[in-house]
């Protein structure tokens, strides 16, 4: 596992982002584990989480692109902090957009976009807090496609999200990120996965947080809704 892999995962928990123990996700589920990305809420530990992002974005995807977009809400301070991140880990100035829940109609910065207006010839990256259902990019996706002035030619390079669940989407045996790579044509990965934090936390840690107990609940919780 990459070293900054090992530190997100103890981030999360030491920002109390990632919780183990019994809870009734949106779904109805319920789960042993629980992902919060709106606990980061002082600026040293936005710094950080753009850091992370950037080092993931930048492994998974290289430098090949030009716009971050974070989707309204979550995705609005991540889209801000990875692009601060991204300048001063890489050197490469990367602009930020995201979307309004609605459309401003007047003013210089008019328009169902907030930040930099993407436009043709543009690459984008999509980052988000985390995807469960893969419900998001169906709203997202047709934002930034809706900028385009001919087909094509607005690029999305990919989707980086904090946590792959790897839990079933709805109407699939496939994880949401998996979904949306078929069904979109691009790759959706993560900064890390539910088996990178059970490794790090449990088979190679000293599962003072990940007890047997914990680890007994999720494998439970796999047999039922784990992806294929």
């Amino acid at each position: 596992m990459e070293s900054y892999k090992k530190e997100f995962i103890d981030f999360m928990v030491e920002c109390q982002v990632l919780k183990f123990g019994s809870f009734t996700l949106k779904s109805g589920r319920q789960s042993p584990f629980f992902m919060n990305a709106g606990a980061y809420v002082t600026g040293s530990q936005l710094k950080r989480l753009g850091e992370y992002y950037a080092k993931a974005i930048h492994h998974n995807f290289g430098d090949d692109f030009d716009v971050f977009f974070g989707p309204a809400y979550k995705g609005i301070p991540l889209a801000v902090v990875t692009a601060v991140a991204y300048s001063e880990l890489y050197g490469k100035e990367v602009k930020y957009c995201c979307d309004r829940k609605e459309e401003k109609d007047h003013g210089a910065d008019k328009g169902a976009l907030l930040g930099y207006k993407i436009k043709d010839g543009d690459r984008v990256v999509i980052i988000e807090d985390v995807t469960t259902s893969g419900k998001s990019i169906e709203e997202t996706y047709p934002k930034i496609k809706a900028q385009e002035t001919t087909p094509g030619g607005i690029k999305i390079v990919g989707e980086i999200v904090s946590l792959n669940r790897m839990e079933k989407a709805p109407d699939s045996d496939k994880a949401a990120l998996d979904v949306i790579t078929e069904k979109y044509g691009f790759p959706a990965k993560a900064i890390v996965s539910m088996a990178d934090v059970v490794d790090a936390l449990y088979t190679n840690g000293d599962k003072k947080i990940i007890t047997d107990q914990i680890k007994t609940e999720i494998d439970k919780y796999y047999e039922t809704y784990g992806a294929k």
